[in-house]
């Protein structure tokens, strides 16, 4: 089975080969192996709708095979859940993890902030070899921490407590992460669906 990954993202590259490891003879690519292919701007004004610009993009010039696209990102509570779609620029246009993690720091210390819940959201859209689309979506709840902490993942993950941890993402490690995180919630939704086929 050849599935490609809307994706240019390494960390999430790395996390979908772990949690789909399952899938015998699974081939995983992504858009990075496709010199000539450019992305369409991510212009949609939800997880769900950003995720499925991302597959149908991929399979303009991936079709009959198995495509993915997925967007994810973080809510807030106490920052009316941005930064949300614009996880991933949220410090700018080409802004690293440690510069978005820096300016959620700063944002969430310009008031006094009690409410440091918040989410990770995935959401997940898959298309067959035949055209149809699947959707799954995957939360995984929390808070922010006051400072960043560990050295695993990628993103967010030095300031995310898991509900029920006392560590960040980046302190829980790999292991954890991929089974309790947004992204693994949808794709275990998915596998369920793809052992019935």
């Amino acid at each position: 089975m050849d599935l490609w990954i809307a994706t240019g993202n390494k960390g999430k590259l790395t996390e979908y080969k772990i949690l789909l490891s399952e899938i015998a003879d699974l081939k995983i690519f992504s858009q990075a192996d496709i010199p000539s292919f450019t992305p369409r701007p991510e212009d949609g004004k939800t997880f769900l709708e950003n995720a499925r610009i991302k597959a149908k993009s991929l399979r303009a010039v991936k079709n009959n095979v198995w495509v993915l696209g997925e967007d994810s990102g973080l809510e807030v509570e106490g920052l009316n859940n941005l930064p949300g779609i614009h996880s991933a620029r949220y410090a700018g246009p080409k802004a690293s993890d440690s510069e978005n993690v820096a300016k959620l720091i700063k944002m969430m210390s310009f008031r006094p902030m009690p409410n440091r819940n918040a989410k990770f959201v995935a959401s997940t859209v898959i298309y067959t070899p035949e055209g149809e689309e699947w959707v799954f979506t995957g939360e995984m709840k929390g808070k922010i921490a006051s400072k960043p902490a560990g050295l695993h993942g990628f993103g967010y993950d030095p300031v995310f407590i898991p509900e029920g941890q006392t560590q960040t993402l980046a302190e829980l490690g790999t292991g954890y992460k991929t089974q309790h995180s947004h992204r693994a919630n949808a794709l275990k939704a998915f596998l369920e669906k793809w052992r019935t086929l």
